[in-house]
């Protein structure tokens, strides 16, 4: 069985990392898997570009420039929210042509327009499309935040100024939408429980085979090691407890950086004298000012063993995000056996297993965050919670166990379109 991975990026941010384990997954078990991206950033044979174009480029302004206008030319949301109108055409392709079935990631900012995903669609090929946030289920925004609108028809978007209206730019892309799916039946897998729920309650959705798998994780990558050796190697102090924060981009305030700022702030102060805060991502020195202890911006780390290493040399894994999935950083650090504290949010809850691996903190408070990072310091059976971690992480997320329920997902779809049911 041959499969095309089609993602935007071949490695930056969290869908493409997904999907780059994926395709090693299924290649480790038996299924000639490739990835198709418009930015490739590495030589490996398995990834594949788009032909080099201007168009490539024009495909993002384009579609930037009209979201541009319909904000009345503000850039606030204006990488929130896509529409697809401007893609390239994979359908010529010798790699689209040569697969058995069109694997859709994270396709936004220009790779595939809605028309593109048409044109796949009347190719006939099975399409199996892994939803990495609500985009799919909706008409332009990746985080719903609360907004129900998709369960009936997206109108009156609030992303859109003065709350948009019935007949707004949400309304006419969701329409675009319903056309695109009219002849063509797409099995849509979400990343976590939370996100299956999400999808099956949206209309655009209705009638489409909807289910659940997680990302996989290379455990023999991402696995336990010498603290004190990891922290040797990154010049990090030996006797503090370390408390890290990981995003791709630290400023994302969806991504929660000022509660853990506030929770910080809340710790008593002999946690604090024993505390010490490693930041990893872009624009990790524009935060160290606002917390009250000491901290090490690493800033956005490429290289996969120095990751590992970040995570090794922590004694907690902090994420407070908004909004989430099923987040890679979570199930990296608990590879490593660290217990993890964040909001309850999204596939969160599925990932932590409150007081068993780590705490789930409720959402949008900073103190019980507090409380949660105390509790994994201080007050727990740090060992314990080590393990488990690494113990879920092996018995849900493991590259074999993803890769077998995908394969299942790609025979039923493949038989679908044999069989045309």
């Amino acid at each position: 069985m041959r499969v095309l991975i089609v993602n935007t990026s071949e490695r930056t941010g969290g869908a493409a990392v997904a999907a780059n384990r994926l395709m090693k997954a299924l290649n480790n078990n038996g299924v000639k898997a490739k990835m198709l991206v418009r930015d490739k950033e590495t030589d490996a044979l398995t990834v594949v570009g788009l032909p080099k174009s201007a168009m490539l480029h024009w495909h993002f302004l384009w579609e930037r420039f009209v979201i541009f206008c319909q904000l009345h030319f503000s850039r606030k949301h204006l990488f929130e929210i896509d529409i697809a109108n401007s893609g390239s055409d994979i359908t010529k392709l010798r790699e689209f042509q040569e697969a058995d079935v069109i694997h859709l990631h994270w396709i936004n900012q220009g790779m595939l327009s809605l028309n593109g995903i048409h044109k796949i669609l009347r190719s006939g090929k099975p399409v199996v499309w892994t939803m990495h946030d609500i985009w799919p289920a909706t008409a332009i925004c990746h985080l719903t935040l609360g907004c129900r609108n998709f369960a009936s028809h997206c109108a009156n978007c609030k992303y859109l100024p003065g709350g948009g209206s019935r007949h707004d730019l949400a309304s006419r892309i969701w329409q675009k939408k319903q056309q695109m799916q009219a002849n063509g039946n797409i099995y849509y897998v979400a990343c976590s429980q939370w996100l299956e729920s999400e999808a099956k309650s949206s209309a655009l959705l209705k009638g489409q085979k909807i289910v659940n798998i997680p990302n996989p994780i290379d455990t023999h990558t991402y696995k336990k090691g010498n603290k004190l050796e990891a922290r040797q190697r990154l010049g990090l102090p030996l006797d503090k407890k370390l408390i890290l924060f990981a995003s791709q981009r630290v400023t994302n305030a969806n991504k929660g950086m000022s509660y853990l700022v506030d929770a910080c702030h809340q710790l008593d102060n002999l946690i604090k004298d024993q505390c010490e805060v490693i930041i990893l991502g872009g624009h990790a020195e524009e935060v160290v000012e606002q917390l009250p202890m000491k901290s090490h911006p690493l800033g956005y780390v490429n290289d996969e063993q120095r990751v590992v290493d970040v995570y090794n040399a922590a004694d907690v894994f902090v994420l407070p995000s908004l909004s989430e999935n099923l987040p890679n950083t979570i199930m990296e650090a608990m590879a490593c056996g660290v217990p993890c504290v964040a909001f309850r949010v999204g596939g969160i809850p599925e990932e932590i297993n409150h007081k068993k691996n780590g705490y789930v903190a409720t959402y949008r408070d900073a103190a019980d965050l507090a409380r949660g990072i105390a509790w994994v310091l201080q007050e727990a059976d740090y060992e314990s919670l080590s393990s488990q971690a690494v113990h879920k992480v092996a018995q849900c997320y493991s590259q074999q166990s993803v890769a077998l329920k995908y394969l299942d997902v790609y025979q039923q779809a493949m038989a679908f379109k044999h069989y045309g049911l």
